[in-house]
């Protein structure tokens, strides 16, 4: 079993920066992969990004250039550097962990809110 749990969202304006986290606990060592996904009131949820456990990287071309995803070097946690927000990007973000025989994890999800 894995745990998530994210931390980091707010409120920030418009051009402003946040930094989210989300630690995994559990059985970790079968996680290949960790992504970050947001939904909006009304949207679907969409993948923002997702890091595999080779480090190959995808983003949402949305926020390419923006945004940034890491993992610590113990691969226990997972970042999203988020630059530029705009109040597009407002949306509860959820961590994602992805592990094998088709298992996958989700965090509780924090809000990310860009206002004026």
């Amino acid at each position: 079993q894995v745990q998530l749990v994210e931390s980091g969202g707010g409120l920030v304006q418009p051009g402003g920066s946040l930094r989210l986290s989300c630690a995994a606990s559990g059985s970790t060592s079968n996680i290949y992969a960790m992504g970050w996904y947001r939904q909006a009131p009304g949207k679907q949820r969409e993948l923002v990004a997702a890091i595999s456990s080779s480090d190959n990287i995808n983003y949402a071309d949305s926020v390419k250039g923006r945004f940034t995803i890491s993992r610590d070097n113990a691969k226990s946690t997972v970042f999203l550097q988020m630059n530029s927000l705009n109040p597009e990007d407002t949306a509860v973000y959820y961590c994602k962990a992805f592990s094998y025989h088709s298992r996958e994890y989700w965090g509780q999800g924090t809000q990310v809110t860009v206002s004026l």
